[in-house]
């Protein structure tokens, strides 16, 4: 595995570059005042600054957490206890976001992200483990606010304050894209470095994010002004938010598709470090791979909306479900108690980012065109609950059986739950299949970004 894990990542690296060179050759150029105007380049370039340092360290984290807690000694089910409070941590902050964010200001919203996210990691150096469990929920509150935040604050800076074109904002998000999947190859790759090839051990990563999160700290509060968003009412939001759902199946059959899939997704993010790494497995290597695939699977749904090829967001949902579900029957079989194979279960794990790739952006898609913009986020406050409630009870219940036949079932388990959701991808694509406004135009194309 050690060997493999290496070739996979130069393989999926070399398949990205080329997927990107396609995707943007394939999709119509940036007008020449976004390209050539310099109070925009130094805006994005000031932006970008400060927004990079804080996802460099939030990538940080992904490849040794679990390893973290194993290394501390603690049981399966404790730390999956662990990470069911990050689940709930996840929801609450979901719900407060929006309000606090209007109140408190972007500005200091960015800046708090970056504090409680250091506090998580900082909390990560004890052995504690009511210590470790504030630090999770602590990293749970941070989550929510770490896109939100940073990139409202953007938008609403690049409309009210420069008055720059409404149109110029896909060129920085796409950007910001791009980037943030080249940023989280690299952030496995300095996590493996640290944790193995230097022999700091696997709470080094974090130790190394907070400076990051220093730095990011001190340009926001250096070089940015505030900007306040409209402050709503929480209960309003949510009862808009259930009337939306309540009188459009539509959107019901798209939250019941998030809630499934992404569910399944937060269980995988669990379940790999347990499965390849009694393998003698790399994880930062490993989890840069992941992050490889997932880029290129962001690419290819460029490459596949473009007005080349024109494919629509919904074929491109339903193959994202099929995949993952292929790839869930794979595991069912090469996690098998002493019949374990995990070449195949690593190669299963790939083909789940790679079609993570193509999801996000095609659900970002369709619910732009499916949610109200003023019930958005009511909505998805309804969509996150079922979604972190199943990805909780599923890891509970994991831990209900001995360790290696328990996570061969939670694989067939998940497997049942992706089957779930492509009869609701079915169910959405025959409401549709004749709506126009659910059509991608030619000459759009949407951002796209990897969410895991």
């Amino acid at each position: 595995m050690l060997v493999t894990a290496y070739l996979v990542l130069v393989g999926l690296l070399a398949l990205w570059s080329v997927l990107e060179f396609s995707a943007c050759h394939s999709k119509q150029s940036p007008t020449s005042n976004t390209l050539g105007n310099p109070a925009f380049r130094r805006f994005q370039h000031d932006f970008f600054r400060a927004y990079f340092p804080a996802l460099a360290a939030d990538w940080l984290q992904g490849p040794y957490l679990y390893k973290l807690y194993q290394h501390y000694n603690f049981l399966e089910g404790q730390i999956a206890i662990i990470y069911v409070c990050g689940f709930g941590a996840t929801v609450l902050s979901g719900l407060v976001s929006a309000p606090l964010t209007g109140r408190l200001g972007r500005r200091k919203s960015c800046i708090l992200f970056s504090l409680l996210l250091a506090g998580c990691y900082l909390c990560k150096l004890s052995q504690d483990y009511f210590v470790l469990l504030t630090g999770r929920v602590l990293g749970g509150f941070s989550s929510a606010l770490l896109f939100s935040s940073f990139e409202s604050w953007y938008a609403h800076e690049h409309a009210e304050h420069h008055d720059f074109p409404a149109e110029w904002l896909p060129h920085t998000f796409s950007q910001v894209s791009t980037w943030n999947g080249g940023i989280a190859i690299v952030a496995g790759v300095t996590a493996n470095a640290c944790a193995e090839w230097l022999g700091l051990g696997p709470a080094s990563p974090s130790v190394l994010a907070v400076p990051l999160l220093g730095l990011s700290v001190a340009l926001v509060w250096r070089e940015w002004d505030e900007n306040h968003g409209q402050s709503s009412s929480f209960t309003r939001s949510c009862g808009d938010g259930l009337r939306c759902l309540l009188r459009d199946r539509r959107v019901l059959l798209l939250g019941a598709i998030q809630a499934l899939f992404e569910s399944v997704v937060y269980i995988f993010i669990f379940l790999w470090t347990p499965v390849l790494d009694p393998h003698n497995t790399p994880l930062g290597i490993a989890f840069s791979g992941f992050m490889a695939a997932s880029a290129a699977g962001s690419s290819l749904y460029r490459l596949a909306t473009s007005k080349k090829y024109h494919l629509q967001p919904m074929h491109i949902l339903c193959l994202s479900v099929l995949m993952v579900f292929f790839s869930l029957f794979m595991l069912t079989f090469s996690t098998a108690p002493g019949q374990e194979r995990p070449t195949e279960s690593f190669l299963a794990f790939l083909l789940i980012e790679l079609a993570c790739g193509l999801y996000f952006p095609a659900m970002s898609f369709l619910r732009r065109r499916l949610i109200p913009e003023k019930e958005q986020t009511g909505v998805m406050n309804w969509f996150r609950v079922p979604l972190h409630l199943i990805a909780g009870l599923g890891l509970l219940v994991l831990h209900d059986s001995d360790y290696q036949s328990g996570t061969r079932n939670m694989f067939s388990l998940c497997a049942v739950t992706m089957l779930l959701a492509l009869l609701s991808v079915v169910g959405l694509f025959s409401m549709v299949r004749n709506d126009s406004d659910l059509r991608m135009p030619s000459s759009e194309n949407e951002p796209s970004g990897a969410e895991l």
